[in-house]
């Protein structure tokens, strides 16, 4: 995956986390994935298509901090488990996310089209990935836990 692929990702995610949920977040060092399983108890996938590109984003929360988050974006107390509502939220912040990042790769002449979000709930989940290019991790960090970013953008053949 390209260098310059990644800021769209970055800027997207604490744009839409810190207006959305009123949540600091704090990208830590990306790294390529070495396996093929989500990352945290809640995953949201979306397929990302171009003419030149195309690939999956997939952004993948620890319980703790979705659970904060969701409680921050609804206004309300933290609730205890993961429910369809929490879900569904995820399902949210996966669209606004990729959205956001969709809109700066435009910039780069990057036109994408979106596939409707696939949601995976529970940790350690094999997933299948839209394509074979190497997998960008990038953590990230909140006061009320962590959750990751993942793109794997490749060149179409």
């Amino acid at each position: 995956m390209k260098a310059e692929y990644i800021n769209p990702f970055l800027s997207a995610t604490k744009n839409v986390l810190e207006t959305m949920a009123q949540t600091p977040v704090t990208a830590l060092k990306p790294r390529l994935k070495d396996n093929t399983t989500t990352y945290g108890e809640v995953t949201g996938i979306i397929g990302m298509v171009s003419q030149q590109v195309s690939g999956s984003m997939i952004v993948s929360f620890s319980k703790e901090c979705i659970l904060k988050i969701v409680a921050n974006m609804l206004m309300e107390p933290p609730k205890d488990k993961i429910d369809e509502e929490i879900v569904d939220a995820v399902g949210e912040l996966t669209n606004m996310i990729c959205g956001g990042a969709k809109a700066q790769l435009a910039k780069m002449n990057l036109k994408f089209d979106l596939a409707t979000p696939t949601m995976v709930v529970g940790k350690g989940v094999e997933i299948t990935y839209y394509s074979d290019a190497p997998t960008l991790v990038i953590p990230f960090k909140t006061e009320g836990g962590d959750f990751v970013i993942e793109a794997n953008l490749a060149n179409r053949k």
